[in-house]
């Protein structure tokens, strides 16, 4: 039989031939012992076969199939005289050469032009293999813009080289199928062939690839249905790892393995996971009539996940934190009446949050983010919070968790076992908090930055461990992962974990390595003798700066990181020959007759657990390669009970001592009363001079303190908080002598504990920080979320009533009478009156900002409130344009202030003034429309007044209640009134 070479794998395609049959019939030609023969021919040569036989191939469903025997000869170069090709029955050679101009984009399919999926288009192609991007992953480049990916096909017996001249039939041509490699990509498939024309000058060894194991990526493919924008992207993100991951983490793990089970998590989760997990079946895509593989078609989207290192992140952010930086909109709206005081002080402090998936507009990255590195307690004494580590570097997290409680709630991580944990961060927060110290005159120099004495930033994520993903889990969080399956782990992986867990002396000769981590049970990793008991924690104190002695060996006497918390012993000290670590807590355990306390301070290195240990959980402080028991009792003496011994006694924690969370279901007597945890309102209501409150943040401000003048001076802030019902209140936080908190920004809900409670001489409520005060971040907040508006007060309930004491609350009604009216031009700096310069000869300034104040009497119909209203809010009272509040401000240029004190409440006047008239008309409006004021209380109250009244020959004194009164911060009128 002769025919024409057709491209294919391990079968070649023949058309009919005259000599063989009289009726056109489709035959493929299948080699086994003579699959040298491909070395022999090549598209477009006419070939003959002898000795053949007709098979039928089992499992696929086409035509059946010629294949050659033992006795089968091949002759090349072969000329037919008796047969002459038609057009229709050869196959054309169709050889073309990549330009820019001459480029084809593949047709798009419109069925699916939804999804952006498109067909590929099978082109031949000529040209010198230029670069080698990875030799194990089948990735080269042709002509320095062409892709050449031949992972599909079975590897080659002489790999390509730089320099080689290759043509290349039947391969498909994709364009824009990886953000991260060329955008003209050839994708061979099982029907293709590749042949070497001219070989490579080139001598020497070829450059190091990024993984040594890549060529498992091929071995992966060959098992999976995988598209080619996965497979690459996987490819891309392999090299990435073999440089960001910590030596001894690819030492241990397989890069290309992690890689591709962080393919399969992300492609899932796009809703890409539907051919995922299919094997190939490789006599459809060799023999088949239409041609269909994997490659005939690929996804295209800028949405495939981008890997970056976490010191490429934290550099990006730093330099997004201040390239992004407008110091005007870090001001009021009414900034241009702001004093110099008050510009540097709302300057003082601001946060820039940016999501990673979907990623915020305007932020350094266009496509979603991953980060993959190992979870670990805090290093640094300056950040006691959770970290995230890679091989180049660390940063701080703030990390919640899903509560086991019936709830089910957010709240701070808590799990031990996640510490040691490899995992993958799909969805976080990134904040940069700036830290400015300025001199700015007013607002009008804020484009001059040589007002800035001092700038620092501050970088840190935010994430739930419900958005992690486990690629290489602890020995801990095998053991918790047996005992309740979360949702961050899928069910395979947890099976395999589980699996992977019990069974030891494991052949590790396989070529493709395990999916699954392979973790040793604890039993079988040596003999580590320990010391346990098993406590609940009660209360615990927040870190702070205290004076400690020398009670450890690495430590001096002096100042330094302590905390302490009160804990509850269930049960006595054990002994064991191995570390338990997690497991489920055993019978021994457990003292059902009584329980101690224990006392357990927390200083020098032994604080990094802070983040970790919380009130109403259960915790195994386990004290690893000791025997002694004593070592946890707390007191020398062995003759008395384990309840004895733990009862008040104090215990220093140790360096080398590890807690570990339990949290399987313990016994009843075992869980712990929820503390009591009190709403705003709750705080607000009570008489308890110590609370602890679950509350909103609204607000954030840095109160500066100008005595200090290091760069990274601790000022003090003050936070408004606020519950679902709207009632707030303001919490104020001494940074000196704490370390500094991370997650203080507003949407964000915080768990502070054992602050003080305080009333002002009016009655305002407030809390403050004490030495054992602390705050935990339990829900993180979305850049979108909508604080709840301050509740609707009624005047006369809010000015008499004792029990309800909001500071901040809404009122609807009309003003009574303009009692105070004031626009003034004043210095910036020291406030008198600005004229051509300041009236003050003690001051020089030349900068001058516009103020006005006014004073309103408002009612509701149960009671009356002087209302203050200051800057851009008292244009908005008089209900002026921007226009015509800047020609006011024009014509009081020369005059420098004015006042109006309007007598009774007929605005009248006897002045010539046109400016006169014109605001007192405009005074008179105010009293005609019906507003909703959003008013905060003021500190200073006035007390009772005696009032004379005169009926005829009669006077009459009385006792008065003055008016309330309140300050404006949001003016609202009704729809088609203002």
């Amino acid at each position: 039989m002769w025919a024409r070479y057709a491209p294919c794998w391990s079968c070649q395609e023949l058309p009919s031939s005259a000599s063989c049959c009289q009726t056109n019939v489709s035959a493929s030609l299948c080699w086994s012992r003579q699959l040298w023969w491909a070395q022999c021919v090549c598209v477009g040569q006419s070939v003959c076969v002898t000795a053949l036989r007709v098979c039928v191939l089992r499992g696929w469903r086409g035509n059946s199939i010629l294949c050659v025997t033992d006795s089968s000869d091949i002759h090349t170069h072969y000329a037919q005289h008796t047969h002459h090709d038609s057009p229709s029955h050869t196959p054309s050679l169709l050889v073309t050469s990549h330009t820019d101009d001459g480029e084809v984009e593949p047709e798009e399919d419109a069925v699916q032009s939804a999804v952006r999926i498109k067909l590929s288009r099978v082109i031949s192609y000529k040209g010198t293999v230029t670069e080698v991007v990875s030799e194990g992953a089948g990735l080269y480049v042709i002509d320095g813009t062409v892709g050449l990916c031949v992972a599909y096909q079975p590897a080659l017996q002489r790999s390509l080289r730089a320099g080689d001249s290759v043509e290349l039939h039947h391969v498909h041509f994709l364009y824009g199928s990886c953000p991260d490699f060329p955008p003209s990509i050839l994708c061979t498939c099982l029907r293709s062939s590749i042949r070497v024309t001219t070989f490579s000058k080139v001598v020497g060894l070829p450059p190091d690839v990024g993984c040594p194991s890549d060529g498992v990526l091929p071995l992966l493919l060959l098992e999976t249905n995988v598209g080619v924008s996965e497979y690459l992207w996987t490819c891309h993100l392999s090299s990435q790892l073999s440089h960001s991951l910590a030596p001894s983490v690819v030492q241990q793990q397989c890069v290309c393995v992690l890689s591709w089970k962080i393919m399969e998590f992300v492609w899932r989760g796009r809703g890409g996971g539907g051919a995922l997990g299919r094997r190939r079946d490789i006599y459809s895509e060799m023999l088949d009539q239409p041609h269909t593989c994997p490659v005939t078609q690929y996804g295209v989207g800028s949405a495939a996940h981008q890997h970056v290192s976490v010191v490429a992140l934290t550099q990006a952010l730093q330099d997004h934190c201040w390239a992004s930086l407008s110091l005007s909109a870090l001001l009021p709206p009414d900034a241009a009446s702001l004093s110099s005081s008050e510009v540097n002080s709302a300057l003082a402090w601001s946060c820039k949050t940016l999501t990673s998936d979907p990623p915020t507009e305007g932020g350094p990255w266009w496509r979603p983010l991953l980060l993959v590195g190992m979870l670990e307690l805090p290093s640094q004494k300056s950040e006691l919070v959770l970290q995230l580590r890679d091989g180049t570097g660390a940063v701080a997290c703030v990390v919640t968790e899903t509560s086991h409680n019936e709830e089910g709630g957010q709240g701070a991580a808590f799990n031990t076992a996640w510490i040691g944990c490899l995992v993958c961060v799909h969805k976080f927060t990134m904040v940069m908090e700036r830290f400015i110290q300025s001199e700015f005159p007013s607002y009008q120099y804020l484009d001059q930055h040589t007002f800035i004495t001092h700038r620092h930033c501050r970088v840190y994520l935010q994430f739930s461990l419900d958005h992690l993903y486990i690629l290489s889990p602890s020995v801990a969080m095998v053991s918790y992962l047996q005992q309740n399956r979360p949702a961050s782990c899928d069910e395979v992986t947890w099976r395999e974990h589980t699996e992977e867990r019990t069974r030891t002396g494991e052949d590790s000769s396989h070529s493709v390595p395990s999916l699954s981590a392979t973790v040793t049970h604890p039993a079988c990793a040596g003999s580590r003798p320990c010391v346990s008991m098993v406590i609940r924690v009660e209360e615990k104190e927040g870190v702070a700066w205290r004076n400690v002695g020398a009670q450890l060996r690495e430590q001096r006497a002096g100042v330094g990181l302590s905390f302490s918390l009160r804990a509850s012993v269930i049960g006595p000290v054990i002994s064991w020959g191995w570390d338990p670590r997690n497991e489920s807590l055993t019978d021994k355990e457990v003292d059902t007759q009584q329980e101690g306390q224990v006392l357990l301070v927390f200083s020098g290195v032994a604080v990094r657990w802070c983040p970790l240990l919380h009130p109403g959980l259960c915790y195994r402080l386990t004290a690893v390669d000791n025997e002694d028991t004593r070592v946890l009792f707390g007191c020398p003496d062995p003759g008395r009970s384990a309840s004895q011994l733990h009862h008040n006694s104090t215990l220093l924690v140790q360096p080398g001592w590890r807690f570990h969370t339990l949290t399987s279901p313990l016994l009843k007597h075992t869980q712990a009363p929820s503390p009591t945890i009190l709403s705003v309102s709750d705080v607000i209501n009570c008489r308890c001079e110590v609370v602890c409150f679950q509350a909103l943040v609204c607000d954030r401000i840095s109160l500066i303190d100008r005595t200090s003048d290091s760069g990274d001076r601790k000022s003090d802030v003050r936070l408004t908080v606020c519950d679902q019902t709207g009632h707030s209140l303001q919490v104020y936080l001494n940074l000196s002598h704490i370390t500094y908190p991370h997650g203080l920004l507003p949407g964000n809900t915080l768990l502070l504990s054992a602050f003080q409670r305080r009333a002002s001489r009016s009655g305002n409520v407030y809390c403050s920080h004490l030495p054992i005060s602390s705050v935990t971040v339990i829900t993180l907040g979305q850049t979108s979320s909508i604080q709840p508006s301050a509740p609707m007060m009624h005047l006369g309930e809010w000015a008499a009533s004792k029990q309800q004491r909001c500071t901040v609350g809404q009122v609807r009604g009309h003003g009574v009478c303009f009692l105070f009216l004031q626009l003034q031009w004043s210095c910036s700096l020291c406030g008198c009156v600005f004229l051509q310069s300041c009236s003050s000869p003690r001051c020089c300034s030349t900068s001058s900002v516009f103020q006005s104040k006014a004073k309103v009497a408002f009612e509701d119909g149960t009671g009356e409130a002087h209302v203050w209203f200051s800057g851009l809010l008292v244009c908005h009272l008089l209900g002026l344009s921007d226009i015509q509040w800047e020609g006011l401000q024009s014509s009081l240029r020369v005059r420098g202030h004015l006042r109006l004190y309007p007598q009774g409440r007929n605005l009248v006047s006897d002045s010539d003034d046109a400016l006169i008239h014109f605001l007192l008309n405009l005074c008179g409006d105010v009293t005609c429309r019906q507003v909703t004021l959003t008013c905060r209380k003021n500190a200073s109250q006035r007390s009772e007044e005696v009032k004379r009244f005169t009926r005829g020959d009669i006077d009459f004194l009385t006792r008065m209640a003055p008016p309330l009164q309140l300050t404006c911060v949001e003016v609202s009128y009704p729809a088609g009134l203002q």
